[in-house]
Order: C-alpha cells, then sequence, then structure tokens
C-alpha cells in the first residue's frame, strides 16, 4: 500500500505554517524560504540601528538567518535564529526546547546588543589594541566548551544570563558592550563601585575614537545561510538536544532529586512550571534571607528549573510543603556558590 504521508516536496508547496510539528520537523531549512525583510527581526534591527546611530557610531552590522544566535570570526555581521522569523517557529521552538531565546522583544535586543559587540570589535578591530588585551585578556584564548562561573564577582558586568561575561575576553567585550549601548543605560551609577566600571569607562573612551571613522573591515560574507541548508528542523532539533543532554550531573540534580519526585502524581504539576510560576517570591525571598543580588538569585534559579526540565520531575505532596523546600534549595545554592562554588556552564 502506497504512503498516505505527504512527501517532503508536496509539503514544501503548501503553506507550512498550517503543518503539525512532526510535519514541520520534516522540511528542510531552505524550503521555509524566510526572509529578514518578511520577519519580526526587521523591527528589531532598525532598532540596533537607531541605538548606534545614537552612539554616533556608522557602521551597521549585516544581519540574516541561520539556525541559531553567532557572530563569525573575521564578519562583522550578526546571525539570528531562524524561529524568530515567524510566530509558527517560534511555537516550534518553545515546545522542543521549552525556551524561545530571544522570543520578547527585551530579551532579543539583549542579545543583538551583544552581538553586535562582536560585530563592532570585528570591524574596527578593537580586539588588536593593547589597552583591550590589558582590559579584557588576550581574544586569541581558546574557546571553552564549559566555563565556571563565580557569581559573586564584580569584576564583570551583568547583562546576559548564567554571568555569560565571564566565559572568554571576547564575550567579556561583548557584554560590557551590551550595557554601554542601552538607551538610558544607568551604567555609571550602577557599577560605581563595581571594579567592572573600568571597562565600561574603557569602551565608553575606545568608542568615542572610532566614532565617525570608516571601519576597516566591511566584508557582507554570510555564514551558514538558511537558504543554503539543506538539514531538516529534526536533524536540527536533534543535535540541540544532544547538546543540551551533556550536562554533568551536579549538587543541583541531588537536591531536584530530593524535593521533588521522578513519580507523577494525579493533578501535580511538573516542578520547572512550578518553580516558573513561583519565581517571583523564591527570588525575592532568597534575596531577603541572604542580602544576595537579584542577578545571581535568578540565574541560580535558572539552572534550577532547566535542570528540573531535563530531569522531568514533578511535585509532591501539598504546593505549600514544596513552595518552601523549593526556597531551601535555591537558598542553599545561592549561598553555597557565594561561598566560592562554582557553576560549571556550557558555552
Amino acid at each position: 500500500m502506497p504512503s498516505t504521508r505527504p512527501s517532503r516536496g508536496s509539503l514544501a508547496k503548501r503553506s507550512w505554517t498550517r503543518l503539525s510539528d512532526e510535519q514541520l520537523l520534516g522540511l528542510r531549512f531552505c524550503d521555509l524560504k524566510l526572509k529578514i525583510e518578511r520577519s519580526p527581526v526587521a523591527k528589531r534591527v532598525r532598532r540596533l540601528y537607531r541605538e548606534l546611530d545614537k552612539r554616533q557610531i556608522s557602521f551597521r552590522p549585516h544581519v540574516w538567518l541561520s539556525e541559531e544566535w553567532f557572530s563569525p570570526d573575521g564578519v562583522p555581521g550578526i546571525a539570528v535564529p531562524f524561529y524568530l522569523a515567524h510566530p509558527r517557529l517560534e511555537r516550534l521552538e518553545r515546545r522542543m526546547m521549552r525556551n524561545v531565546e530571544g522570543g520578547s522583544a527585551e530579551s532579543a535586543m539583549r542579545i543583538l546588543r551583544h552581538e553586535a559587540g562582536h560585530a563592532i570589535d570585528t570591524a574596527y578591530r578593537l580586539r588588536r589594541r593593547k589597552r583591550w588585551r590589558e582590559i579584557f585578556g588576550p581574544a586569541s584564548l581558546p574557546y571553552p566548551d564549559t566555563y565556571r562561573a563565580r557569581p559573586g564577582s564584580r569584576r564583570y558586568v551583568q547583562h546576559l544570563g548564567e554571568w555569560y561575561a565571564q566565559a572568554h575576553p571576547c564575550e567579556d567585550f561583548a557584554e560590557t558592550f551590551a550595557v554601554w549601548l542601552k538607551p538610558n543605560s544607568s551604567w555609571r551609577r550602577t557599577y560605581a563601585q563595581w571594579p567592572a566600571f573600568h571597562k565600561l569607562e574603557f569602551v565608553d573612551e575606545l568608542l568615542e575614537n572610532v566614532r565617525g571613522t570608516r571601519a576597516p573591515v566591511r566584508n557582507r560574507e554570510v555564514v551558514e545561510p538558511l537558504r543554503e541548508n539543506t538539514h531538516t528542523l529534526a536533524d536540527h532539533y536533534r543535535r540541540k538536544l544532544r547538546r543540551y543532554s551533556m550536562y554533568r550531573r551536579t549538587v543541583t540534580d541531588h537536591l531536584l532529586e530530593r524535593v521533588f519526585t521522578a513519580e507523577r502524581h494525579r493533578r501535580a504539576p511538573r516542578a520547572s512550571t512550578f518553580l516558573r510560576a513561583h519565581s517571583l517570591h523564591l527570588v525575592n525571598a532568597t534575596m531577603r534571607e541572604l542580602h544576595a543580588e537579584r542577578y545571581s538569585v535568578e540565574q541560580i534559579l535558572r539552572i534550577i528549573v532547566e535542570r528540573a526540565d531535563k530531569l522531568g520531575v514533578w511535585v509532591r505532596g501539598s504546593r505549600r510543603d514544596a513552595l518552601r523546600h523549593a526556597r531551601w534549595m535555591l537558598v542553599y545554592l545561592t549561598r553555597l556558590y557565594a561561598q566560592g562554588e562554582s557553576p560549571r556552564l556550557a558555552l
């Protein structure tokens, strides 16, 4: 009997926005025919350009669609993930990964400012300057697969999640640039007593020097464009999920298995859903008890939620008890990291 499943070619000819998730996963990226100009990404890019213009930076990084966020070495441009080009693809990303990186206007702009930092660094060859290397370290250091964060450190700005500025000197610069670029940024007041303040002052001086000048690197190369990508969306998510699953068991996993359960009980919510719903209460309670910074507590809770998702644990007992135990866990981990323990994070 011939198969009743439509071929990839016939699916591509139909409006893929109406396909089921399973059918959509069978399409190749090049079949989607996505364009920046027809997507919500275009509005974000125009906003980024206005922010650069306000800072009198004449260079405009070119932007294209790819599988992930990145700014390639030697190319002063920004790749934006495909799922931001259409709401249907955002829904698929959320189903597959339980999160949409850059899914809101605020988070998309935070990442775009960060990637713009890489692009401006490349365009003006800033990392070649002696003072850049003295402030941030050698850009030539190999990128690690993972990095150990120091949650209490004030030597780095706090912009993207997971203390990302600590991952590599180039990420430190891009994060500092992003904080500096943000409209109406209060970095002079927020970081006045931090060692990171001198990095922000340096970026301010550095960008003052390149204002109105022509960037020496202006190539418009497009790396790993979607239009040439013949991998299926299923291939992409298979690789992405495998990468996310390569995570060494930590104290967080052990605590989650103590507080929650792998057995699903009637009407019991997922632990990750429960933690997200009570995130504000948990963060505020931990900050009050430990006098800790909001950013660090939020990042530790984010790690807990992500691991709860991966472990597939559920709330057990009363929700009141679950909330008390979750608060204890967050306080414990925040105190542990404040005492010198370092979470290992994937880069």
